[in-house]
């Protein structure tokens, strides 16, 4: 999915954003409120891992801000402050979770799937079609019992259909998962992973839409 960092800190910063991007999602690190805000205003994003003390201003701010206009993208807060009045003030202003700094890498990885998993409507860990079994937790996929390995931008593109299974997906949607700002977008990128994933999976699998998108069967 498309995630939106904001945050402050360089070092921690950094380690983030390749922590998550190493997991397959595309990343936008922004350090300031107003730039995550312009942000937000262009693109649609599938979480927002949001500090809370930054320079030009208070996290919560675009968070209101957010729920203010009905959107209702799941957001994580990530702060120093551990006060259990931060903690009730960052959910009640409509936040999905909240993580006190410092935290294991794995946890937040664990709980981005958790809250994601929640917003899509999927609780279970596990998705289950005919012929298909999907671990979106373990990264695991088997198809008529056989296991298949897919690369971390196969299941970005896995993930986004699979969320919306039946539905129409747009190749501007998958190009959301795939890229972050700044990246290099190569125009074949989403059929190179269709016909890698239809390889896996199944030829009839995945349905093309012609100059619409594609819908998983």
């Amino acid at each position: 999915m498309r995630v939106l960092l904001v945050e402050d800190d360089q070092v921690l910063g950094e380690a983030l954003r390749d922590h998550v991007a190493a997991a397959g999602h595309a990343v936008d690190w922004f350090k300031r409120v107003l730039d995550a805000v312009a942000a937000t205003d262009t693109v649609t994003y599938g979480l927002i891992l949001l500090d809370l003390r930054l320079p030009d201003g208070d996290g919560l701010m675009l968070l209101r801000s957010l729920r203010a206009r009905g959107d209702g993208t799941p957001v994580i807060i990530l702060t120093a402050h551990d006060q259990i009045s931060d903690r009730i003030e960052g959910l009640n202003s409509g936040a999905d979770d909240y993580l006190v700094k410092p935290f294991d890498l794995n946890e937040l990885t664990a709980r981005m799937l958790a809250v994601s998993r929640r917003y899509s409507g999927n609780a279970a860990p596990t998705v289950k079609l005919p012929g298909i079994e999907i671990d979106q937790v373990r990264r695991k996929i088997a198809v008529n019992g056989d296991s298949q390995n897919l690369s971390a931008r196969e299941w970005a593109v896995l993930d986004k259909l699979v969320a919306h299974p039946g539905a129409l997906v747009s190749k501007a949607q998958l190009h959301d998962a795939l890229y972050a700002f700044g990246a290099e977008i190569e125009s074949n990128t989403v059929e190179v992973y269709i016909s890698r994933l239809r390889k896996k999976i199944g030829p009839d699998r995945i349905e093309t839409v012609r100059g619409l998108g594609y819908c998983l069967r």
